[in-house]
């Protein structure tokens, strides 16, 4: 299980599930600052008991300062794999009141699914907002929760 979350701020792009989206906000962060992809990539270290995105990839580190989270992720992948495992599958919920996800779903599984060497069929994405109710309903920040299935090779 993962759960990631940036604020919205004025000036930056806004980049989900590896692509770029047209908005008039982007998400403020270290690296590009892709909440669904930090998500994922602690999803996949916690199932396999490898820590958390922050730990292998500090927000410290010049080497991650303003990364392509794809990046983070193609590292996390062979990370998981050098302890016997590969994706099963993936499932990612993003929370956003705008803008609207829905048209960006297959891009972004293509996406994923080049970067992590997975069928599209063993990606869900799902987009929901919060009626908005607390942060992201308020239109502040953006949110994700992923939970993956890894197997021994």
């Amino acid at each position: 299980m993962g759960y990631d979350v940036h604020r919205l701020v004025a000036d930056r792009p806004l980049w989900l599930g590896g692509i770029e989206i047209a908005h008039t906000m982007g998400l403020l962060g270290h690296s590009d600052a892709d909440v669904l992809i930090h998500a994922l990539c602690d999803a996949l270290l916690g199932a396999a008991n490898m820590r958390d995105i922050g730990y292998h990839f500090p927000d410290t580190s010049a080497e991650t300062l303003d990364i392509d989270s794809k990046i983070l992720l193609r590292k996390t992948v062979a990370l998981i794999a050098t302890k016997g495992y590969h994706i099963g599958n993936v499932d990612v919920t993003v929370c956003a009141e705008r803008p609207k996800l829905n048209p960006h779903i297959p891009a972004m599984k293509t996406c994923l699914a080049n970067v992590m060497g997975i069928a599209e069929d063993d990606i869900s994405i799902k987009a929901t907002t919060t009626e908005r109710l607390g942060f992201t309903g308020r239109e502040e920040g953006i949110s994700a929760y992923a939970v993956a299935l890894i197997e021994k090779d």
